[in-house]
């Protein structure tokens, strides 16, 4: 299939409207009026649904371009030996850190501060602007305990006995003892619950105590609170439980991610609070988004003007190129800083490098001779090795930036990974679009050109 040239063109046809659906603006006004019809509504990206997964398309934008919450929250110490709160602090932001991430936001700032006495963990959050919900997510104990009533003929099939810190003891069984929460919705009824796996040594904890407690209530409590205190029906040994009570959707699904990401080793609480403006002002975006609008006009008219109609098609290589980048950075939810779309105009660059190496190639195959068909497919077959080599490095650059590994070594700025991310993927569609579309275009639009010369 991908030997016709028509049917690739015919892919990359439908693949470019997929693209333009998915880069749809967010909450635009169309307004038209056509053969005396007026179209007046709002449109926006579509939303995909999966097998009950839900992902709406739309583009994430940083601190710098969007604003969010800023949020400082300060560890209490008086617990802990002098000698160990430097490794505290460490511990409770990597457990924030793992938080936010549960949560779904991109790019997040998680540092820490340290001043004689004071112990602070900094948090910054792009896109969230309800503060009270952040820190109740990140700041939370989230300490989870199962525990049986002190005296067991107060827990009965027959009556529902409230459940307390005073009539109830713990079973030994607590959050640490968590393999993974989910959130999932009951087959009876539809509604919200947090389905638990437990680890091997939980589980053997779980099944003894409802071995132990059968017919009699098992309450669950969360941070001292009860949640639920159901009947055990029967011994429960595979390591398999599930948190039913009044959850909404949200305060589950929250839920499910506080247990995840475990207990904080040192209570915190906010000591500053605040939503923060883009730090860049929209002059400064809009600018800095009209720079390289300009630069790139100017080098698709270079392409133009070295390369005549080939540069012609270069260029609609590269819109297809940036429909496609835009595209990944909405459907993965990848993070848009003024640096990383700095990252996207470069990449855009090394794509123009692209269709150069071959188009020179190609114009020394040419002098040597060679018909216009053969010289065209030599010279996309031998600038294939230098296109690779030099894209390569640059892969390998942006891996480096982009510290998948948080080595401490490398940097760890959402600002630099957010540049590495877009220009990590712009590097890999530019090899597409580079080698697939423009040969494609090459071959089917120039081709009858090429035989009359």
């Amino acid at each position: 299939m991908f030997k016709n040239p028509r049917r690739v063109l015919a892919l990359l046809f439908l693949l470019t409207v997929l693209l333009i659906i998915v880069d749809l603006p967010e909450n635009y006004r169309l307004n038209v009026t056509l053969f005396g019809r007026t179209v007046d509504r709002i449109i926006n990206p579509p939303t995909i649904r999966l097998f009950g997964w839900t992902k709406p398309i739309k583009t994430s934008l940083g601190l710098d371009l969007a604003g969010g919450s800023h949020v400082v929250l300060e560890a209490d110490m008086r617990d802990i030996k002098p000698a160990d709160r430097v490794t505290a602090l460490e511990s409770a932001k990597e457990v924030i850190d793992r938080r936010v991430n549960f949560f779904g936001v991109s790019e997040p700032v998680v540092q820490t501060a340290v001043t004689e006495n004071s112990y602070r963990i900094i948090v910054e959050l792009p896109g969230v602007n309800d503060v009270g919900r952040a820190i109740s997510l990140i700041g939370q104990t989230a300490l989870l305990d199962f525990r049986e009533f002190t005296n067991p003929d107060e827990a009965t099939t027959g009556a529902y006995t409230i459940p307390s810190l005073t009539n109830t003891k713990s079973v030994g069984l607590t959050g640490k003892d968590l393999s993974r929460a989910s959130l999932t919705f009951s087959q009876q009824t539809g509604s919200p619950e947090v389905a638990l796996e437990f680890t091997a040594d939980g589980a053997k904890k779980f099944g003894d105590a409802t071995t132990r407690l059968i017919g009699k209530q098992l309450a669950i409590f969360l941070d001292a609170v009860p949640l639920t205190a159901p009947v055990v029906q029967s011994a429960i040994t595979d390591g398999r439980a599930v948190i039913t009570g009044s959850f909404t959707r949200d305060n589950a699904k929250i839920l499910a991610l506080q247990l995840n990401a475990g207990a904080l080793p040192v209570p915190v609480r906010p000591v500053e609070e605040r939503t923060v403006e883009a730090t860049l002002g929209a002059e400064s975006v809009a600018k800095s988004v009209l720079a390289g609008a300009i630069g790139l006009g100017f080098v698709a008219l270079f392409m133009i003007l070295q390369y005549g109609k080939l540069g012609v098609i270069a260029d609609a290589a590269l819109i297809l190129y940036g429909l496609l980048s835009f595209g990944v950075f909405r459907l993965f939810s990848i993070t848009l800083t003024l640096p990383g779309i700095a990252g996207f105009l470069l990449s855009i660059g090394m794509a123009v490098d692209s269709n150069i190496l071959i188009f020179e190639r190609y114009k020394e195959e040419l002098r040597e001779g060679k018909p216009w068909g053969i010289a065209m497919e030599q010279a996309f077959g031998k600038a294939w090795d230098s296109i690779r080599d030099a894209n390569f490095t640059t892969i390998i650059t942006s891996l480096i930036l982009y510290n998948p590994g948080n080595w401490a070594l490398l940097p760890s700025s959402g600002l630099v990974r957010g540049f590495a991310a877009t220009l990590l993927i712009g590097v890999i569609m530019s090899l597409f679009t580079g080698i697939v579309a423009s040969r494609t275009f090459i071959r089917v639009f120039y081709k009858e050109k090429g035989q009359a010369a």
